[in-house]
C-alpha cells in the first residue's frame, strides 16, 4: 500500500504550543516543508551578546539555535535535536558564550558545549554554520558544526513520510530586562530524501514573537497608542514572502564588539573537499557552500572531519571581565535551570577526568585544556532537564568550568545512565 503522502502547510498551532513558557520567550521561525526532511543546516554570524550590569548568576541567558524534529507524532514536544550559539550571566560582572548541542529525547536528555573551531566562543561576527543530518542507517542523527562532525544522537525517532516533521530557528531569551542581543540573520535550508538542499515555502512557515514585535501596538482598548517597547520586545521578520531565506531577529539595546584577529586560513584539499574554497565561501555566503564547495556536500554526510580551519580548538570561552566561577554560583544556576532545589544538589570540585580532552575520538573536545578544575553538580531530585516540553525525568548531571562558568556537558534522566 502507498505511503500517505505529506501535506505542506504553516506549522502554526505546533509551533505556537511549544514556544509558550513562561519564563522563556522566544522570536522563532518554525518551517515544514510538506516532504520527509533528513537534514537540517541553519548558519548565522557570533554576534556579540550583551548582560546588564548587576543581574546575578541564572538570571538571564539568550541563545540563537536550529532545532530540527524529526518526528512530530509525539505531540508539540517530540524528540529533538538542537544545535545552537548560547550566552549566560554567570555572576554580577561575567558571563559565558559559544556554541553547543542537546538532544532531548523519550526518557531523557543531553547537552555538550562545542569548543572546537575557528574562535566559537568569541563575539566577533564570523559565519558559522550548524547542522543535523539522519545517519544512513537507522533513526539517529549526527550533528555537524562548521562542516564537522561533534556528535551523534541516541533516542530519536523514525522519519515518517506521512506526518511533516518541522524546523525550528531563532532566538530564545530568559530575563529581557537584562539581555541585549543585536540583528542575527538566520538562514536555512532542509535536507529531501533525494538527499539536495532546499529551502522551505514562506507559506509552510510559522513565525512566533511571544515578546511583541517592537513599535507595534499592544491592541489595548484602555490605551489605544501602547506600543511594545525594549527592553520587553523583539524585532523580527522573515525577508522573502515567497521562501524562507532569512529570519531576522534582534532585542534591541546597546552592543559593544570586540575585534578579533582570525587564523590564517587552511589550504589544500580535505577529505575531496577544497579547504581554501570552503574558507572563502565560510566568509562570505556559508548557507552556499553546500552547493557551491565542490565534495562538501558529500563530505558531511560520510566524513567526520571536512573543514580542517576548524578543526582547531578555541582556547577559552571566558568573555571580558570574567573571573574564575563562583561554586555557590554554579550551584544556584543549576538550581534554576534545572528546577530543583539547591539543597537538594551536590557539588564537587576537581581536575578534569582523564582521557575526556577528546571525548568523541574527534574535534569536539568538550573540556578545555586550559581549565586546570571542573565543577560537577548532581542531584536524583525530579527535573524537567534542560528542556520545555512538560515532562519530568529523574536526576541530573552537568559539569562546568571552575575558570570560565561555561557549561560543559549536561544529562538528566535515562540519559545519565545510559
Amino acid at each position: 500500500m502507498a505511503a500517505t503522502p505529506a501535506v505542506a502547510s504553516a506549522p502554526v498551532q505546533s509551533c505556537n504550543e511549544t514556544h509558550q513558557a513562561r519564563i522563556l520567550f522566544w522570536a522563532v521561525a518554525c518551517t515544514q516543508p510538506g516532504q520527509p526532511v533528513i537534514g537540517a543546516f541553519g548558519t548565522w554570524r557570533n554576534v556579540p551578546i550583551t548582560f546588564a550590569a548587576g543581574a546575578e548568576a541564572g538570571s538571564a541567558q539568550a541563545s540563537n539555535y536550529l532545532r530540527m524534529v524529526p518526528n512530530t507524532e509525539g505531540g508539540m514536544f517530540a524528540n529533538s535535536i538542537e544545535v545552537g550559539l548560547y550566552a549566560e550571566k554567570t555572576g554580577t560582572a561575567t558571563s559565558t558564550y559559544g556554541p553547543r548541542w542537546t538532544e532531548l529525547g523519550n526518557s531523557g536528555g543531553k547537552t555538550k558545549a562545542i569548543t572546537a573551531g575557528v574562535n566559537p566562543t568569541v563575539a566577533d561576527n564570523t559565519n558559522h554554520t550548524y547542522m543535523a543530518v539522519r545517519q544512513a542507517s537507522g533513526d539517529q542523527w549526527d550533528v555537524l558544526y562548521d562542516f564537522n562532525f561533534v556528535g551523534s544522537t541516541k533516542d530519536q525517532l523514525k522519519v515518517p513520510r506521512g506526518n511533516p516533521n518541522r524546523i525550528d530557528i531563532g532566538l530564545e531569551v530568559m530575563g529581557p530586562q537584562f539581555v541585549t542581543v543585536p540583528e542575527v540573520a538566520n538562514r536555512v535550508q532542509f535536507m529531501g530524501e533525494n538527499k539536495a538542499w532546499s529551502r522551505a515555502a514562506s507559506s509552510d512557515t510559522a513565525r512566533v514573537t511571544t515578546l511583541g514585535i517592537c513599535g507595534q501596538s499592544k491592541g489595548l482598548p484602555s490605551d489605544p497608542s501602547a506600543v511594545y517597547t525594549a527592553p520587553y520586545c523583539f524585532n523580527a521578520k522573515l525577508t522573502d514572502a515567497t521562501t524562507f531565506t532569512q529570519w531576522i531577529v534582534s532585542k534591541p539595546g546597546p552592543t559593544t564588539t570586540r575585534s578579533t584577529r582570525l587564523p590564517a586560513p587552511v589550504t589544500g584539499v580535505l577529505h575531496g573537499v577544497d579547504q581554501k574554497a570552503l574558507a572563502r565561501c565560510m566568509a562570505t555566503d556559508p548557507d552556499s557552500c553546500l552547493a557551491s564547495v565542490p565534495g562538501l556536500a558529500s563530505c558531511v554526510q560520510t566524513a567526520t572531519l571536512c573543514n580542517a580551519a576548524a578543526a582547531q580548538r578555541s582556547t577559552s570561552s571566558e568573555r571580558p571581565g570574567t573571573s574564575a566561577a563562583r561554586p555557590t554560583d554554579i550551584r544556584a544556576r543549576a538550581a534554576a535551570a534545572f528546577g530543583v532545589p539547591q539543597e537538594a544538589i551536590r557539588l564537587a570540585v576537581s581536575p578534569p577526568p582523564p582521557g575526556t580532552g577528546n571525548a568523541l575520538g574527534n574535534v569536539n573536545q568538550v573540556r578545555a585544556t586550559a581549565d586546570s578544575e571542573v565543577v560537577t553538580v548532581e542531584s536524583p531530585a525530579p527535573t524537567h532537564g534542560l528542556e520545555q516540553r512538560g515532562l519530568t525525568f529523574r536526576g541530573f548531571r552537568a559539569t562546568y568550568s571552575a575558570a570560565t562558568g561555561q557549561l560543559l556537558d549536561a544529562c538528566w534522566g535515562q540519559s545519565c545512565r545510559s
